[in-house]
């Protein structure tokens, strides 16, 4: 059975900026997966909302500005939701420092400016069917 990946493309906080979010999200679809975009300016708690009703593998985070340093509260409020199984990658210009700041928080994978928009749909389909198994697993199933 063909997996397609379900990614949630948006912007948190301030930053406007979305023509890099609406390229890699119209590649990403191009490329097979459902895609769910929103405008800019989203809240987190509106983040995690539609994460869940939508059942999505991946939530992709652009950050043009400094809103990717506002990922750290996205994953506290995931982990508070029990969110489990989804990985969220961040796109856009994010300093070394900041980085590390990103995957200590839980953040799967940090794409620079300059990375190909294939190595990202490569990677995004590489780590589905692991946020699938993470979300099948559940206190009932690994109690049988």
């Amino acid at each position: 059975m063909k997996i397609v990946p379900k990614v949630l493309v948006t912007k948190i906080g301030l930053d406007g900026h979305d023509r890099g979010s609406r390229v890699v999200a119209a590649h990403l679809r191009d490329a097979g997966m459902e895609v769910i975009y929103t405008p800019p300016w989203q809240a987190i708690d509106a983040v995690v909302k539609l994460a869940i009703e939508e059942d999505v593998d991946v939530i992709g985070i652009s950050s043009l500005a400094t809103d990717h340093r506002i990922v750290p509260k996205l994953m506290r409020a995931l982990r508070d939701a029990d969110v489990t199984g989804v990985a969220v990658i961040v796109g856009g210009i994010v300093p070394d420092a900041d980085e590390a700041m990103l995957l200590d928080a839980g953040v799967a994978r940090v794409f620079h400016p300059g990375a190909s928009l294939d190595d990202i749909a490569d990677y995004i389909r590489s780590i589905v069917p692991a946020m699938r198994e993470a979300r099948s697993v559940t206190w009932e199933t690994w109690h049988e």
